[in-house]
């Protein structure tokens, strides 16, 4: 199993952290071990002082395939979440600085957290799909898959350029503005439309 990440796939959440607009996405990933797994705890890692969240759609990977044409590429997921790539903001800073490679601060052991599945069938709008993190009863995040510079589909088919996609295989599809920090305590919640579907507290 395979985690896709996409960074900059909202206009004003690439400008409130000082980067371009990208031409094409910006893909990254994780490795398996990132995935928090159902039921367990959420422990603030002891090598960062910056802990972000950012709150994401998700989508499941139901189909093995490679060069996927963006019209075929809605055939290849079937289920659809929100999700937190958690980051060590501090820690990515300095690699950025350094121009190093962003892995210590994006996928690390449970670094990405997802809410319950929805089927994609269920949902009436792909192309509009709103979703929104509360911390502490607080909305702090807010937004919408028809805010995507990339689409679903685009995403899928510019992924399969590179990678082969396999069934199980998670696409975190970028975040909304709003992003920030949290401290041990701190409770969040992702909501799908109106739907609670994840929830955890930092400990």
């Amino acid at each position: 199993m395979k985690i896709f990440c996409v960074g900059r796939n909202y206009t004003e959440h690439a400008k409130e952290l000082g980067n371009a607009v990208p031409e094409e996405p910006v893909i990254f990933m994780k490795p398996k071990s990132a995935l928090l797994q159902p039921h367990t705890p959420f422990y603030y890692p002891e090598f960062t002082n910056e802990l972000h969240y950012e709150c994401e759609l998700v989508l499941r990977i139901c189909k093995n395939g490679k060069y996927i044409q963006e019209k075929f590429a809605n055939k290849y997921y079937d289920a659809i979440t929100v999700g937190i790539d958690f980051t060590a903001r501090d820690i990515q800073a300095q690699l950025k600085e350094k121009g190093l490679p962003w892995e210590k601060a994006k996928s690390w052991d449970n670094s990405a957290a997802i809410g319950k599945w929805v089927p994609i069938a269920e949902i009436k709008n792909r192309k509009d799909i709103p979703f929104r993190l509360f911390k502490n009863k607080e909305q702090v995040q807010k937004g919408a898959s028809s805010q995507m510079i990339f689409s679903f589909d685009f995403l899928v088919s510019y992924i399969s350029q590179f990678f082969s996609i396999n069934i199980g295989d998670l696409i975190f599809t970028g975040t909304p503005a709003g992003v920030g920090e949290l401290v041990v305590g701190d409770e969040v919640e992702g909501y799908l439309e109106d739907a609670q579907l994840l929830a955890l507290e930092v400990k």
